[in-house]
């Protein structure tokens, strides 16, 4: 297949979503222009293309999906924004663009992150988005991001992050913490599709062994990159890891391995697909994309 078209077209839905998500005016206006401001500013949308693709997989389509996709990437731009805050990782640049925190400065930027997280399960929340689900699926749904958003998931890995910082870490511990920090958002974005799309038992099962595998891969090649990758492709600061003493894939077990087990998660991602047919072939190239990506 083509995935430079697919992402193309699915980035085009996505970003004309997300234009129309902020700003009804009943939102603060300085409040709304931040929220917009990292929300806008571009990005792969991953998160987003793998709900539709997640839902394409299991015969679904992108207009069923679109305001969960929207909602998953309302939750991971309030990720950025509080990751970016001088309280964590302190950095300056996003995306190509100066921080919220630089722009908005510290109190606006942590509202903001706290509108877009509210503002999402504002959207899954609404039955009128979903009038063909079930609403036992969409409360499972909502559950399922939650836990994926919450202590039991990124934020928890935010945390184990922090306290990691500066002290060597094993390939184990190292594993836990990107599964928590990127993974289950990474993953629960594949199942909220499929499951909005009326994903079976079998089905879900397969596709979070896939977004399990993809999510670490994804996460491995963004600690590749932080080392080979180019600033200006990249959007934000190179070398940060290193400069806040974090343990990454490459410190902990070295370029070559680094590279070589992100590749073997990918053939794992793509063998957890084996039973779909070719309206899963999307996934299969989205998990080629996550370690040949530049960006």
């Amino acid at each position: 297949m083509n995935l430079s078209l697919y992402l193309k077209e699915r980035q085009a839905l996505v970003e004309e979503a997300l234009c129309a998500s902020i700003g009804d005016g009943r939102v603060p206006a300085k409040l709304a222009e931040a929220m917009a401001y990292s929300l806008n500013a571009g990005g792969k949308r991953l998160r987003p293309i793998l709900v539709i693709a997640g839902a394409e997989a299991v015969g679904g389509n992108a207009a069923q999906v679109l305001p969960a996709a929207v909602a998953l990437e309302m939750i991971h731009t309030f990720s950025l924004i509080h990751d970016d805050l001088p309280a964590m990782d302190d950095d300056s640049l996003r995306r190509g663009k100066p921080t919220n925190h630089v722009v908005y400065g510290e109190a606006h930027a942590i509202l903001a992150g706290d509108g877009l997280l509210a503002e999402a399960f504002a959207v899954f929340a609404d039955a009128a988005h979903f009038p063909d689900v079930d609403p036992a699926i969409l409360v499972r749904v909502i559950h399922d991001v939650a836990q994926a958003t919450g202590p039991r998931g990124m934020t928890g890995g935010q945390v184990i992050d922090m306290e990691a910082t500066g002290t060597a870490q094993t390939e184990a511990t190292l594993e836990r913490l990107h599964a928590h920090k990127t993974g289950r958002l990474i993953t629960v974005s594949v199942i909220t599709g499929a499951r909005l799309a009326g994903a079976t038992h079998n089905q879900c099962a397969a596709l979070t062994r896939y977004g399990d595998d993809i999510g670490l891969a994804f996460q491995i090649a963004d600690d590749i990159l932080d080392i080979e990758g180019n600033q200006e492709e990249l959007g934000k600061d190179i070398g940060s890891d290193a400069a806040q003493g974090k343990s990454t894939y490459p410190t902990v077990i070295g370029m070559a391995a680094s590279k070589k087990r992100a590749r073997a998660l990918v053939e794992k991602a793509i063998d957890a697909l084996s039973t779909f047919e070719d309206s899963a072939d999307p996934l299969r190239a989205l998990a080629r994309y996550v370690v040949d990506r530049k960006k």
